[in-house]
């Protein structure tokens, strides 16, 4: 071989190599934590998580190709999620993903070095998981569900739907700081709107309904759902009393209405996870939570089940419906 040629092959072989490397990084396996407070059989859970994948798969993350997902499932028992978080921590994993709050916390705990990425999570400044929105610091970013100020608009939606409506049972985790914070901001807010306010805390189920029974003894009273780990556990139940004690409610979540809720006001929760693919994406491709500011929802969606409104005896208003992103009849 020529001196001249050989030294063309060689220059071609460097040039190559850099793109050879590259190559063997992307196909090199990555392994993702996934800590869920739901339990692993409920639709509602695997549906979120289902968008989740799908966020993965269309960044080009395919299971078993080059990254694999460990997953643990806690059914919302704030011992059985310390002790997953734990075990994720110790795979080593290159990101864990956790949505809510109450799931969150135990896994700061747990580590201040592994790259966390939330979903859902009401206040996660207040609740000290990140410095500000715009500059979180340390190993955790993520997605926000809402700010506390949409509490006023679930009083003031609840008023339109039902007018003579004068108390309301807020139904909250108290075991989280976006339970006590969201109860806050409801309770600062009701007086404009006329409303008194009481608490119900939703960590027990035979709590739940008691409480429910004795706030419907009283006339013009209605339900708000608050968003938790609890809430989706516990939906259901939260669904079936709001209907025995005929009082009007609103979640925040549409999936509450199409199990037969009245109605709803807030993200779409399902698109949020698959945005989280988009944040654990690109710590996977090198960034730090620390860069990546967490994001807040764009829009929020009302969505209103005619056929619940005509067993409670309510006739929707037709402004109502009119600004509704969805009627379910």
């Amino acid at each position: 071989m020529r001196r001249r040629e050989f030294i063309a092959l060689l220059g071609g072989a460097v040039a190559a190599w850099p793109m050879a490397a590259r190559a063997q990084q992307r196909e090199r396996m990555r392994r993702i934590g996934v800590l869920m407070p739901y339990a692993a059989n409920d639709p509602q859970a695997q549906a979120r998580n289902a968008a989740f994948l799908q966020g993965l798969q269309q960044l080009g993350w395919t299971i078993g190709h080059n990254v694999e997902i460990e997953y643990r499932w806690s059914g919302g028992n704030i011992d059985d999620t310390r002790k997953y978080a734990a075990e994720l921590v110790a795979l080593a994993p290159d990101v864990i993903f956790v949505p809510g709050s109450a799931a969150v916390a135990p896994l700061r705990q747990a580590t201040r070095t592994v790259p966390i990425v939330f979903g859902l999570v009401a206040d996660p400044v207040g609740s000290g998981f990140v410095d500000s929105l715009a500059r979180p610091g340390g190993n955790v970013t993520g997605f926000s569900m809402y700010d506390y100020g949409i509490g006023a608009k679930w009083l003031e939606l609840l008023k339109e739907i039902a007018p003579n409506l004068t108390r309301a049972a807020i139904v909250r985790d108290p075991a989280i700081i976006a339970g006590i914070g969201q109860w806050a901001a409801i309770q600062s807010a009701s007086p404009s709107v006329a409303i008194e306010v009481s608490p119900i805390n939703i960590d027990d189920a035979g709590e739940i309904e008691r409480s429910i029974a004795g706030f419907a003894r009283s006339p013009n009273g209605g339900l708000i759902l608050t968003g938790s780990g609890l809430a989706i556990i516990r939906r259901d139940l939260i669904i079936a009393l709001a209907a025995r004690h005929k009082l009007p409610a609103i979640y925040y979540d549409r999936y509450f209405v199409a199990a037969g809720g009245l109605m709803s006001y807030g993200p779409d929760n399902a698109g949020l996870f698959r945005r989280a693919a988009s944040y654990v994406d690109r710590i996977l491709k090198g960034e730090k939570p620390s860069d990546l500011p967490v994001q807040q929802p764009t829009k929020y969606d009302l969505v209103i089940n005619l056929k619940t409104a005509k067993a409670l005896g309510i006739d929707v208003p037709a402004s109502l419906l009119a600004r509704a992103d969805e009627v379910i009849e």
